[in-house]
């Protein structure tokens, strides 16, 4: 599908930045603040577990002193000292093993002293248990951290979704922002809980360990840190190869989940217009590209496991080498060469661990670029503080020069003045993208004027809170919106406060939706989902209705609301909204001209400007716009109703 309703179906292009990977490393290590304390018990703990683990093998390299010293002791003719025994075995031509021994502490004819290796085993178990210890405590104060980090950034992030204007989302796919808000964010969680606590341990570790090298063997250790640079080197490359692949495999698991909730919800009109097999092969298209993107990064960032272990066993034979010679030479002993073979170890572990979980910090990283994306989004304008607020809300709406567009290269609205009186009902009728709907979105603060201004009882609303504007605003739109649950809870939904049954009810009744409730299994409290399963398209729009009644607001909002509905409900809900709007502003949408015969003004617009308006028979006396639509589309229908 590579035309337009492939790359529609597709997604578009507006997150397509490169990766900033120490950028957004940055932003994802500052969110931790708040989390300080912890992290400082955390440091304190992986510091003193990981100066245990370091000490470990010296002491164990004491233990095999002790026991190589006896060992060497007891084949020692007694009564003669350490010296006089070395000078012996040189005057025996034996120099090369005297120089071995000469860093060995023995007492000739004496053998193992069981209760001093004892001893030093039981140091050093104590000391590997308390490692052990504080590191659980550690991974404790790792898991608090990040998960309480995480509960703010969803916290974040659904406040920001609740703060970006309607162009945000006009312009994404549900489910890529929805991908952000699930999929991202789990994969940063996970990410730092696998990786957080272990990078800073190896850290430490490595720090810890290079310090006692040193302290062991400065040869040794300038041997051991001779490979690091090959590390570096094999580490940055590989981190360069695989980042790309890692941005583009979750930039296409949002496009995938894009795809499968715009098919899922849809898939009626899928089959419909028998499109399964394109819906199909799109699909097929973006998991390709999700299982390319996911192998080619893991791939890359696999290799670099294999590599580093090749790199410390290279370090592991330098040093068993050198460490051999020494040994040989006398310079030390063999638990010192011991335990610098297990600091060699320690010390490449780390390092392998670094860059092996250098693919899940890409990973996370990439997914936290994402969410930065959406949290760097440009938000809709704030409202004033304080905002102001009319002295009496009666619902007078006046529109004066008002204009705007959605793009700005192409006007929508222009020079547009209107004054409603309170109570007045205005039907606005017009060709699709006459400009309706957008009409009332202004009204709505869902999009801001581009100029001119609006007021309701004589205060602009750009100088009121949304949230108080729309209070008095009830809306009933063409496409329903309901949530899995209760229909009684659907319709309560319309309500700022607690309200008893028998409100709703009352409210259901007006609506003329209390008699198909009734029929329901469970009547009122009957489960439906968010698709409405199990009510009709008709009798969804008539909860919605009764969610609005329940409201009681001061101005109503009808976009098409009587659209999914048959003539006979359709009649009903006329009086009932007759009986509604008495006492308040209404503003109703309508391309079935027979429902708005009886407004006090009807509106007609064309190309975003007011061509006509008046009541009913004024316009159609005027036979112009008005006359022609309505002739067009009812004349002969409601001449066979009368």
């Amino acid at each position: 599908m590579a035309g337009p309703m492939g790359r529609m179906m597709a997604g578009g292009g507006p997150d397509q930045r490169s990766m900033d990977f120490k950028g957004s490393g940055k932003r994802l290590i500052a969110r931790f603040r708040p989390e300080r304390l912890t992290i400082y018990g955390l440091l304190l703990c992986v510091v003193v577990s990981v100066a245990l683990s370091v000490i470990g093998p010296k002491i164990l390299g004491r233990a095999t002193d002790l026991v190589f010293a006896g060992i060497v002791g007891r084949r020692m003719p007694s009564g003669v000292t350490k010296e006089q025994a070395l000078d012996s075995l040189r005057e025996r031509g034996q120099g090369a093993v005297a120089d071995m021994l000469q860093s060995t502490d023995f007492t000739p004819g004496k053998g193992i002293d069981f209760d001093a290796v004892g001893n030093v085993l039981v140091i050093a178990l104590g000391t590997f248990l308390v490692a052990g210890l504080l590191m659980a405590v550690a991974t404790r104060l790792v898991n608090r951290a990040v998960n309480r980090t995480m509960y703010r950034m969803r916290e974040d992030v659904q406040a920001k979704l609740s703060r970006l204007p309607l162009s945000y989302f006009d312009k994404r796919q549900r489910g890529e922002v929805l991908s952000r808000a699930t999929n991202d964010i789990d994969n940063i969680g996970q990410t730092l809980q696998q990786s957080m606590g272990q990078l800073i341990n190896s850290v430490l570790t490595i720090i810890g360990v290079l310090v006692m090298m040193f302290w062991v063997s400065w040869l040794l250790a300038l041997v051991a840190l001779a490979t690091v640079p090959l590390s570096f080197v094999v580490a940055t490359r590989i981190g360069k190869r695989s980042q790309p692949h890692f941005v583009q495999q979750w930039r296409s698991t949002g496009k995938l989940n894009a795809h499968v909730e715009e098919m899922y919800t849809g898939h009626t009109l899928v089959k419909v217009f028998g499109r399964q097999d394109e819906s199909a092969q799109l699909f097929a298209e973006q998991n390709e590209a999700l299982y390319e993107a996911g192998f080619k990064a893991q791939f890359n960032s696999g290799v670099m496991q294999p590599l580093m272990m090749f790199v410390s066993n290279l370090n592991y034979v330098l040093v068993a080498v050198v460490g051999g010679l020494r040994v040989a030479s006398g310079a030390l002993s063999i638990g010192d060469v011991q335990a610098f073979i297990q600091y060699s170890r320690q010390f490449s572990m780390p390092l392998t661990q670094v860059a092996s979980m250098a693919n899940l910090v890409q990973s996370g990283v990439a997914s936290a670029e994402r969410i930065f994306e959406l949290l760097d989004a440009e938000e809709q304008e704030a409202d004033p503080v304080p905002g102001e607020r009319p002295a009496e809300l009666r619902g007078r709406v006046e529109l004066e020069h008002v204009s705007f567009r959605y793009d700005p290269e192409k006007p929508l609205i222009e020079d547009l003045s209107l004054k409603v009186e309170p109570g007045h009902t205005v039907a606005i009728v017009g060709p699709t993208g006459a400009g309706k709907t957008t009409l009332v979105n202004l009204l709505m603060r869902f999009y801001d004027v581009s100029g001119g201004r609006i007021t309701l009882d004589g205060v602009d609303i750009a100088r009121m809170s949304r949230d108080e504007l729309r209070a008095g605003i009830g809306m009933v739109l063409q496409d329903t919106w309901l949530f899995g649950g209760t229909i009684a809870e659907n319709i309560a939904y319309g309500a700022s406060r607690g309200v008893a049954r028998g409100e709703i009810e009352e409210a259901a009744r007006a609506a003329h939706a209390d008699r198909f409730v009734r029929t329901l299994p469970d009547g009122y409290d009957t489960v439906i989902d968010d698709e409405g399963t199990g009510v009709s398209a008709g009798e969804k729009q008539l909860i919605t209705i009764a969610r609005a009644f329940l409201s009681d607001p001061v101005i109503l909002v009808l976009d098409e609301a009587t659209s999914s509905v048959d003539t006979r409900t359709e009649v009903l809900i006329q009086k009932a909204m007759a009986k509604l709007a008495h006492g308040r502003t209404s503003f109703v949408i309508a391309h079935r001209l027979s429902t708005i015969r009886d407004a006090d003004t009807i509106l007609v617009m064309e190309n975003g400007s007011i061509v006509e308006q008046g009541a009913h028979a004024e316009l159609l006396a005027a036979d112009g716009a008005y006359a022609r639509l309505y002739k067009a589309q009812f004349a002969q229908a409601v001449a066979e109703v009368d």
